[in-house]
């Protein structure tokens, strides 16, 4: 299913959060690749300002980075004379997440999370983008922020670098 959505021509974005990976702050850790004709062109890394109680805020946290990555690239694309059609698509592997931000009737109960949830719905409602889950083990931003074995990194490298 995930290569359906990956056509040519379409922004597809992968984002995770690793939850409390810094062990002095417990900050989580961002990491989002965004692909153009799944060749990656701009990839991001960095502990996220905030220390999140949950793996859902990291995810979510995540997740709008990922939205403003969107439309930052977006924007670009169209100011080159690029023009820019359909939604762009923006993968990511927490299930309550992804719900909770495509799903038009999905209420946010964590009023602390609220800005970074209506950041990605309002991107969700304007057609900007397109919130799908993948698998943790195929999602490319997992190389980004986690300490992966060496055949699995391997594999992700491979993946991203020649298969997208």
């Amino acid at each position: 299913m995930i290569r359906k959505l990956l056509n040519d021509g379409y922004i597809n974005v992968y984002f995770d959060a690793s939850h409390g990976c810094d062990m002095l702050t417990r900050r989580s850790c961002t990491g989002i690749i965004l692909f153009l004709n799944n060749t990656p062109v701009k990839w991001f890394c960095k502990k996220q300002n905030t220390v999140e109680s949950s793996t859902y805020g990291a995810e979510l946290v995540a997740g709008r980075l990922a939205a403003e990555m969107i439309i930052e690239f977006r924007y670009k694309m169209r100011m080159l004379g690029v023009p820019v059609e359909g939604p762009s698509i923006m993968l990511g592997d927490n299930m309550s997440v992804i719900q909770n931000c495509s799903i038009p009737s999905s209420q946010l109960k964590k009023k602390h999370n609220a800005i970074a949830y209506h950041r990605v719905r309002e991107c969700v409602a304007a057609s900007i983008l397109i919130v799908h889950k993948v698998d943790s083990k195929y999602n490319l931003a997992d190389i980004l922020t986690k300490s992966l074995p060496a055949a699995q990194r391997l594999e992700m490298r491979k993946r991203i670098m020649f298969d997208g």
